[in-house]
């Protein structure tokens, strides 16, 4: 049996708050001319240990100072290499050997090679990582030379590159520092192989990053990477302006993004980022087929998702991200409102409540309000209800006060369709936050787990979420994309569907020349 696997919530938002006014009397050189990239955190790092935290805004920091093996090559959910610059798959699936890249060292001049990888595995492997689940169907690791690294499985797994190519993936590490450090060091410090070292560790305050001279692949342009902890979206609007930062990564409002000011501009990439509805089972909506179809008239994506996004999402197609797969045949929700009222009529009327996290982003409370409103439209009393930090994940203690649908805006641990299912959907997933159990759409996902024709394998998942749609347990919305705002001429942002929105890859961005 396969272990459960984690994936990670929007908790990445900070409400729009009160603008603090910005001193503007010194003027900075621009970061070009200095050669500094200034980016923000709207929240602070918890831990910076690639093995033991689910990191949200430091993965663009993370995984810059760290590499594994294979990583998604940016702008798509292609996997290339990284530490690794070869592999080949045995035809029974159970067999992956890496070829390791030539010359790469760590940030303490240690050399990477096979017996650095083994460490590394064997510690992301442990019991005490709270990402051991990653390598959960490795049964064994070995390094037949300095050069090679295979791993054998358990079981065919179509999902492991993808696994590994994950932003969480496993991390190489410097052998020295697991040897020479206890594991809560790591929390604070960092010895990777990536293009930039970590120099300053100053939580709460500002975090810095140093191009390391001898990286093994292309040379950043920035020398140093600044990243200040400013949790109010409205100072770092000012900032931005002012131009003492460069970017604001994530949360800049979507009503403003049609009309920047002088000296911004907007990079817009496709991203993983579904906004969808988790619903009370036992409730009238699960329940009633006709009132399901008459709240699914009132709450058509088609209605409402441009007047909250503009051209940056789409209506959903399915239950998994556009990016991961498209269905033949996208969900279809009612249109005709007259006869969505006449059913709630009939049913002597309906009374829901639509709640999200007080983490949650701010589309997503627009989102409920929206909903509310449409509901309202046709006779029905909905109430939005924001939950405290954190209620979400105990809805069912709480069933009896639960919302009847609670919405989030989701990214999986990686681009393959089990990520999203097996952490979301299915009996048991540790996100499927209410609870739903489906088994004959159980049966169809975990049949597809070991498909390896993509066209048969996403068939399959959009069999489940057709399943899992009808029987009124989750409810797909919108395909959100990533949007940073930032400082014109900034470009190469290197920005990956799978990652968390506003994660900017400081390897690859610059400045236009």
């Amino acid at each position: 049996m396969r272990q459960t696997r984690r994936s990670t919530m929007t908790a990445f938002t900070i409400p729009f708050g009160r603008i603090v006014a910005a001193s503007l009397l010194a003027v900075p050189l621009p970061a070009a001319a200095q050669n500094v990239l200034r980016v923000p955190f709207s929240i602070d790092i918890g831990s910076f240990d690639p093995d033991n935290a689910f990191e949200t805004q430091a993965l663009s920091a993370i995984n810059n100072v760290y590499e594994g093996l294979v990583e998604y090559i940016p702008g798509s959910t292609d996997i290339g290499p990284a530490l690794a610059e070869s592999w080949t798959i045995s035809d029974d699936g159970l067999t992956y050997i890496f070829d390791l890249v030539d010359g790469a060292t760590f940030h303490d001049g240690t050399p990477v090679d096979s017996a650095a990888v083994l460490a590394s595995m064997e510690r992301r492997g442990s019991e005490t990582m709270m990402l051991n689940y990653f390598l959960w169907n490795v049964t064994g690791i070995e390094a037949p030379d300095g050069d090679t690294v295979v791993f054998t499985l358990g079981m065919p797994q179509p999902s492991f590159l993808d696994y590994l190519s994950s932003p969480w993936g496993p991390k190489v590490i410097s052998p020295a520092a697991i040897e020479g450090n206890p594991p809560e060091w790591f929390a604070e410090n960092a010895v990777g192989s990536g293009p930039f070292r970590l120099t300053e560790f100053n939580r709460g305050q500002q975090y810095v990053l140093e191009k390391f001279e001898d990286y093994h692949g292309e040379e950043p342009y920035f020398d140093v990477v600044e990243i200040p902890v400013i949790p109010d979206i409205g100072q770092q609007i000012l900032q931005l302006r002012a131009g003492d930062i460069d970017a604001v990564p994530t949360n800049y409002p979507w009503a403003q993004l049609a009309a920047l000011p002088p000296g911004l501009e907007l990079t817009a990439a496709p991203s993983m980022a579904l906004l969808f509805g988790y619903v009370k089972p036992g409730s009238p909506l699960a329940e009633d087929a006709d009132l399901r179809a008459a709240v699914m008239t009132a709450l058509d994506p088609d209605i409402w998702v441009e007047d909250i996004y503009g051209p940056y999402a789409t209506p959903a197609l399915s239950l998994f991200p556009a990016t991961m797969l498209t269905p033949e045949t996208p969900v279809d929700f009612p249109s005709d409102m007259a006869s969505a009222a006449a059913a709630v009529t009939a049913a002597g009327g309906l009374s829901l409540t639509i709640g999200y996290g007080s983490e949650g982003a701010d589309d997503v409370d627009q989102a409920a309000d929206i909903m509310a409103a449409q509901l309202a439209a046709i006779g029905v009393d909905a109430e939005v209800v924001v939950l405290p930090a954190g209620a979400v994940y105990g809805l069912q203690e709480a069933m009896d006060t639960a919302p009847d649908i609670v919405l989030t805006r989701s990214v999986p641990d990686a681009a393959h369709p089990e990520t999203q299912a097996g952490v979301f959907y299915t009996t048991g997933a540790i996100l499927n936050l209410m609870g739903a159990s489906l088994p004959e759409a159980d049966e169809i996902a975990n049949g597809a787990f070991g498909i390896t024709d993509i066209a048969a394998r996403d068939a399959a998942y959009a069999e489940a979420s057709d399943l899992w749609i009808e029987a009124g347990l989750f409810l797909p919305f919108a395909d959100v994309q990533d949007v940073v705002v930032h400082a014109e001429g900034l470009t190469d942002l290197g920005l990956r569907p799978v990652f968390l929105p506003g994660n900017i890859d400081f390897g690859t961005v610059r400045f236009e020349e």
